[in-house]
């Protein structure tokens, strides 16, 4: 009996959103119209790397990134949770799927000691240029019309299922807890005995509660969160099956 849990990453397992945080290091804290006004629906990834640029060119250097990252607060009660998953690691394989990227993710989660939960990370790939210039590339290529770009996360899940059958792994039980938009493909990708956990408020319920009124409902159990608390409750029950 073993149970995935799929973590988005911004607004979910921190309260913030990582991209928009790093604006803190730009000179006056804010980006000038021009690249704001920049953004193409669709194309984040290319708009986050012409913000890395803008702050290259202002000096902005790796130190000061990292220290401006680790100040983003963790959604209440996450780090609990993330404790609860950690000592009860034979019962769950925990991913995250993030529109984020490495150097981000993996900065907060090692600040904060929680990195050695998550079995795998799957974001956009980032790194440092030789000349300190932080960059990053789009996840994948794909062709759902429905997501981003650079990140369809159904094809992740479906990918990783897929690896991990072929090592003898299955689950009794996906357990897929995002707030975003771009949730929602993976979220209508479970199955019925699944459960997706969509932040209360946020867009990713609005999405499903849009769906069953539209007689299109998901098939997965859907059970709203405001706190990780909520989630830890649901994951208790869950073992004590």
């Amino acid at each position: 009996m073993k149970f995935l849990l799929v973590f988005d990453f911004d607004h979910t397992i921190i309260d913030e959103n990582s991209d928009t945080w790093i604006v803190k290091c730009a000179p006056e804290r804010k980006l000038p119209n021009g690249l704001r006004n920049s953004y193409q629906p669709g194309h984040w990834t290319e708009y986050m790397g012409r913000v890395f640029v803008y702050l290259g060119d202002n000096g902005v250097k790796e130190d000061e990134m990292r220290r401006t990252m680790t100040t983003i607060p963790f959604t209440a009660g996450m780090i609990d949770l993330l404790g609860f998953i950690g000592e009860n690691k034979e019962l769950f394989d925990c991913i995250i799927v993030s529109d984020s990227n490495t150097v981000f993710i993996d900065w907060i989660l090692k600040a904060a000691d929680c990195h050695e939960v998550f079995d795998e990370v799957f974001t956009n790939p980032a790194s440092f240029s030789s000349t300190g210039y932080l960059t990053v590339q789009n996840f994948h290529a794909h062709h759902c019309p429905k997501c981003p770009k650079n990140l369809c996360k159904r094809k992740v899940l479906k990918e990783f299922l897929d690896k991990q059958l072929e090592r003898g792994v299955s689950y009794t039980q996906i357990v897929y807890i995002g707030d975003g938009g771009n949730d929602l493909c993976p979220v209508m990708f479970l199955k019925k005995n699944d459960i997706a956990m969509p932040r209360q408020g946020y867009t990713l319920e609005k999405k499903i509660s849009q769906l069953a009124q539209d007689l299109r409902p998901v098939q997965c159990s859907v059970l709203a969160w405001s706190s990780a608390a909520d989630i830890m409750s649901y994951l208790k029950l869950l073992i004590k099956k």
